[in-house]
């Protein structure tokens, strides 16, 4: 999923259609907010074994092809996502790059792969959404027999009060709207519970797995603050279904009032409490 499929509201998103079309057309303001974290995978991936590397939830490929980029010619970069909109997005961002990236419309949970076909398996934001995470992992594990595993996760929305803000300054004006209270998996924060998340990738036959804290510091111009929350997001979504009569007229000036703690000098910024995740398999 979106390299950040992350801010969508827990209950299933239409990734073929809306919730996809949504992040292609923010893309180029995810990609900048978020590059921070990306450089952080590809980094890790450039420490890896060899240079065979599936990445899962790739979205619209931006972790795909810096990752492509680090390693330099003779890596074979493999992107797998379930959003035709965004994967026809990520062939058009590898064209652009000149770069030898392969991208792929399917489910990382039920495609079939070839028994350690690649060396390293990594995500962004990409495997909190499966509907089975220990059946999903453990075909993750067979495509990387002898391999590794370095995902970037969210931890609980608890601390990371930035990515409920919108949700829940809308909330009181919006019938039939309520902001996300838990950490329910599949979601943004299904993987937050350290010991859950252990247990679900040793179940599914990973071994050595570390769950390290990491906060990354995010920033992005004030200006682009509205069109980042009725762009992305379970506001957003809600949004888009709604008749332009039934949408408060306060709404958003609300909203955007609600993130003032997060504005200084006319920049956006906040942390993104993440885990990075590492395995052997």
């Amino acid at each position: 999923m979106a390299d950040q499929r992350s801010e969508e509201k827990d209950s299933s998103p239409d990734w073929s259609s809306a919730a996809g079309n949504a992040w292609v057309a923010i893309q180029d303001l995810t990609d900048s907010v978020y590059e921070p974290v990306e450089r952080l995978l590809t980094e890790e991936a450039a420490q890896g074994p060899g240079s065979r590397v599936l990445d899962i939830g790739c979205g619209t490929g931006v972790t795909t092809v810096a990752i492509a980029r680090r390693l330099g010619p003779g890596a074979r970069c493999t992107g797998i996502d379930v959003s035709e909109p965004m994967v026809e997005a990520a062939r058009r961002r590898a064209e652009r790059s000149g770069l030898d990236v392969r991208f792929e419309l399917a489910d990382a949970q039920t495609r079939v792969f070839d028994d350690g076909c690649f060396d390293l398996v990594v995500s962004r934001w990409g495997v909190m959404f499966f509907a089975d995470p220990v059946a999903a992992f453990a075909n993750l594990r067979r495509a990387a027999s002898g391999g590794q595993m370095r995902l970037i996760t969210w931890r609980s929305h608890v601390e990371n009060p930035f990515m409920t803000v919108a949700e829940e300054a809308a909330a009181p004006l919006l019938d039939d709207f309520e902001p996300r209270r838990s950490d329910e998996s599949p979601g943004q924060f299904g993987l937050a519970d350290e010991r859950a998340t252990k247990e679900i990738l040793e179940s599914a036959g990973w071994r050595e797995v570390e769950l390290l804290p990491v906060d990354v510091p995010c920033s992005f111009p004030e200006s682009e603050l509205v069109r980042y929350f009725t762009g992305l997001g379970p506001l957003a979504r809600h949004l888009d279904g709604l008749p332009s009569s039934q949408v408060p007229s306060n709404l958003e000036e609300r909203v955007r009032r609600a993130f003032a703690p997060y504005v200084d000098q006319g920049e956006v910024h906040f942390n993104a409490a993440c885990w990075l995740i590492k395995a052997s398999s």
